[in-house]
């Protein structure tokens, strides 16, 4: 993808031009999400990173209302220059990796039912907005995020190559965790939408590791249940100033025959 503009994305016609329709939300879709932020918000002023708590503040996130993206949108936009992107749902990965890259956060609009509270397989507006947006106001995270996808994007093509990034992805974006005055603090989503893995998480239970590039490249992941080792990062900017590591490490591990 080398030879696109780095906006061909926008112009691509699998990206559907969505917009959030607030007023289309019911009474149980507000109460859904009040449900879900009293269970959850409480847990985090000892667990979350400062850079998530600080964010939660500045999106003005609340119980009694669901996130608004235009609002939200003009937010973003004066703090890291981010902004949401309206997707119906999983999108391909070179459109998922061409929105990151374009500094666009892609995000589902519906939400959740009651009888859906505790587990989905596919991850939806609550997940999206609660665990992704506060954190997209921080700097050397978004321009980790997006100098990520745009490597992803030179690899497109090499489904191999794009599993090791999503081990990338999934250790940092998803289920990372931070050291914050010598303690450990939460900054993946995956966690912070999760109130039994945002106890586990911090517990003496899985295993804790340094962040390092080349094992978490070697480390395979579990979509269907807690994760037993998390990698720990000292910064955000230690987290974007891996990105040439990152992309040595995959060239390196992409001229091995070897692919599990």
């Amino acid at each position: 993808m080398t030879d696109k503009p780095k906006n061909w994305v926008f112009s691509d016609p699998r990206l559907q031009d969505l917009k959030q329709d607030y007023e289309a939300y019911t009474a149980e879709d507000f109460k859904v999400w009040k449900i879900l932020y009293e269970r959850q918000m409480p847990n985090l002023p000892k667990a979350a990173s400062q850079a998530y708590l600080d964010g939660v503040e500045i999106v003005k996130f609340t119980a009694d209302r669901i996130a608004n993206f235009e609002e939200l949108n003009k937010i973003l936009k004066e703090t890291t220059g981010w902004a949401v992107q309206v997707v119906p749902g999983l999108i391909d990965d070179d459109l998922f990796f061409g929105l990151l890259n374009n500094r666009r956060f892609p995000s589902s609009t519906w939400l959740r039912k009651m009888e859906q509270l505790d587990y989905l397989e596919e991850p939806d507006m609550f997940h999206d907005a609660f665990a992704h947006m506060p954190m997209l106001t921080n700097q050397p995270y978004v321009d980790f995020l997006e100098k990520l996808s745009g490597i992803a994007l030179k690899h497109i093509d090499d489904p191999w190559a794009i599993q090791l990034l999503s081990r990338i992805y999934w250790f940092t974006i998803e289920f990372g965790l931070i050291r914050e005055n010598g303690e450990l603090r939460i900054y993946g989503a995956g966690i912070l939408s999760s109130k039994g893995e945002t106890k586990f998480s911090l517990s003496d239970e899985p295993a804790h590791y340094p962040y390092d590039v080349k094992r978490i490249m070697n480390q395979v992941y579990w979509k269907n249940k807690f994760q037993d080792k998390y990698f720990v990062i000292e910064s955000y900017e230690q987290l974007y100033n891996s990105i040439p590591e990152i992309e040595a490490v995959l060239e390196e591990m992409l001229t091995k025959e070897t692919r599990s």
